[in-house]
């Protein structure tokens, strides 16, 4: 079984979404960046391998919040909080990038996968 890592990144109250481009069933809507972990990769690593290729930035620490998210027969997607430690991240992956407060988030049209965390979501952007 495959496994997918979606990185949570906050700054002052937010937390960052990237906007699809493909596959076209998903273009246009709303995710938390990430992607595949590759063989011998832990999530963290993982997550500063995607997070560089799709946004320029740098993070560090993957700490898992919310439920497993099942994509498809052979594939389980995980969420897990990160730190920015450099960069400013630019949309080299995705059609364009937003900073979110909760109230914002819950007006996203978010892809359904990343629906499982808004609790853990709205939590962590309260606290």
């Amino acid at each position: 079984m495959g496994h997918v890592v979606a990185g949570a990144v906050f700054r002052d109250g937010r937390v960052l979404l990237a906007q699809r481009t493909r596959p076209p069933e998903l273009a246009g809507r709303w995710e938390l960046p990430g992607g595949k972990i590759e063989p011998g990769e832990s999530a963290e690593q993982a997550l500063a391998r995607e997070l560089r290729e799709e946004l320029g930035i740098e993070v560090r620490g993957a700490d898992r919040f919310g439920p497993p998210v099942q994509l498809g027969s052979d594939l389980v997607m995980c969420a897990y909080r990160v730190d920015l430690v450099s960069g400013e991240p630019r949309p080299l992956d995705h059609a364009a990038l937003r900073w979110v407060d909760a109230k914002e988030l819950e007006q996203m049209d978010l892809v359904e996968a990343d629906r499982a965390w808004l609790p853990a979501l709205r939590d962590m952007l309260a606290g």
